[in-house]
């Protein structure tokens, strides 16, 4: 793509309010919700789009799940680290890129920043799932005595918060059951 084309994508995704050179070869997407860049190669040969995630102390939890979700989800973008943020990545050889393939990689980027935490803190807890089922397997519990344990847990203020009301406390374990349904048979002990 030709600098002309990807700033003509770009208008056509955002509209020309939105988008701003800020250099040659480089734009600017400003919007309500994010900063996107668009950064072109010196020598034009490789195209970068760049969307900022999550500060690092926000993500510094979620790491692994990061990494994992590049290798299971994130299809043609990335996350990456860079000067303490989580960011969304696209690289691509301009010289083969089509208008196509960068509107998708943007939208491909705009689903990850809305998702910010929220996917891989839910891929963080199915993990946590999976290995109390998998110790209580080894244990030999059933999924009913594994439920009833947390049930007692909660009960007891060992889980949950201090303030919890009891319908809130049964939404919580409708959730655990509900999830400790749905992985029982799928993990061995």
């Amino acid at each position: 793509m030709t600098p002309e084309e990807i700033a003509g994508t770009l208008t056509e995704l955002f509209g020309t309010g939105s988008v701003g050179a800020i250099a040659p070869g480089s734009w600017q997407v400003e919007t309500s919700s994010f900063r996107l860049l668009v950064l072109l190669a010196e020598d034009h040969t490789w195209l970068r789009v760049l969307l900022p995630i999550v500060p690092i102390e926000a993500a510094q939890p979620f790491l692994e799940q990061f990494l994992e979700a590049n290798f299971d989800e994130t299809q043609e973008v990335r996350y990456a680290l860079y000067q303490g943020v989580i960011w969304g990545v696209f690289q691509h050889n301009s010289g083969t890129l089509v208008s196509a393939d960068l509107s998708n990689a943007i939208a491909r980027l705009i689903s990850l920043h809305n998702a910010g935490l929220n996917d891989v803190f839910n891929r963080l807890i199915e993990n946590r799932i999976r290995q109390i089922i998998q110790a209580a397997k080894r244990q030999g519990q059933s999924l009913q005595f594994t439920m009833q344990n947390l049930e007692r847990f909660y009960t007891e203020g060992l889980l949950g918060e201090i303030e919890q009301t009891p319908e809130a406390r049964e939404q919580v374990l409708a959730l655990w059951r509900h999830q400790l349904e749905r992985l029982w048979n799928e993990i061995e002990a």
